[in-house]
């Protein structure tokens, strides 16, 4: 049975101050309860419905943590989804790894991207196009964060997301580093190499200064009408899909 302590211990955990003193974090819905479950977190707590259970009977069996058949109403308190009739689990949250840049690897670094809905896209992007690292600023948003976790769609559970000092990462990479900015070179008139660092800025100031000064190839996505700018989530789909067209 769900107790009241377990019910407030998951509620807390919706703000990064309980997520990070718990080293722990939550998810909610089924499709990314079941990729969790697939994937090489450990996962402490599944509460789920009959409806979960019936359809997910097998993953349910193989958990040995801590399970609980609830209702839908008890899913909704705990969670942040209005509507939830499938499963919410907790997991711990993994050690912060930096990534191994081999040669022919793409990775993302995020200069202060601090709106959870980009982040989340952005991981989701990421797993699309096979890059498997993100390198985030202190300041980016948190990626345990329940609104990034949703907007990833499950891609959390593939990418793997690094927090640092950027200034001090970026000056310890020898791989090629393109930067987006809005006077950059035509993305389109180059050709590039599947390698390196792309670097994607803040939603209102792009990349600072400071970051900036360790980019060796500017790069823009050419404007054909009128649109100021391009949301930085749209703007790494865009950007990584011509490196990997080319």
């Amino acid at each position: 049975m769900l107790s009241k302590n377990t019910l407030k211990f998951i509620k807390s955990l919706q703000q990064k101050k309980f997520r990070k003193q718990e080293n722990a974090f939550f998810v909610e819905g089924t499709k990314n309860v079941v990729e969790l479950l697939h994937a090489d977190y450990k996962v402490t707590h599944v509460l789920y419905t009959e409806k979960f259970a019936q359809e997910y009977s097998k993953e349910l069996e193989r958990f040995e943590g801590n399970k609980y058949l609830v209702t839908s109403k008890a899913l909704e308190s705990a969670g942040t989804f209005q509507s939830n009739d499938g499963a919410l689990a907790v997991a711990e949250i993994k050690p912060n790894s930096a990534p191994d840049l081999k040669k022919n690897k793409l990775i993302l670094a995020l200069d202060d991207v601090r709106d959870p809905g980009n982040m989340g896209t952005i991981i989701r992007i990421a797993d699309w196009y096979g890059i498997s690292e993100i390198v985030c600023s202190l300041e980016s948003a948190d990626c345990f964060n329940p609104k990034v976790i949703n907007a990833s769609m499950g891609s959390f559970t593939r990418v793997n997301i690094f927090y640092t000092d950027l200034p001090s990462y970026l000056q310890t990479v020898t791989s090629p580093i393109y930067g987006a900015f809005l006077g950059g070179d035509n993305i389109h008139n180059r050709k590039l190499v599947a390698e390196g660092v792309i670097l994607m800025g803040n939603e209102s100031n792009g990349i600072s200064a400071e970051v900036g000064s360790f980019v060796t190839d500017r790069l823009t996505i050419p404007r054909f009408g009128n649109a100021e700018s391009l949301n930085v989530a749209i703007a790494t789909a865009i950007i990584c899909d011509n490196f990997k067209r080319n």
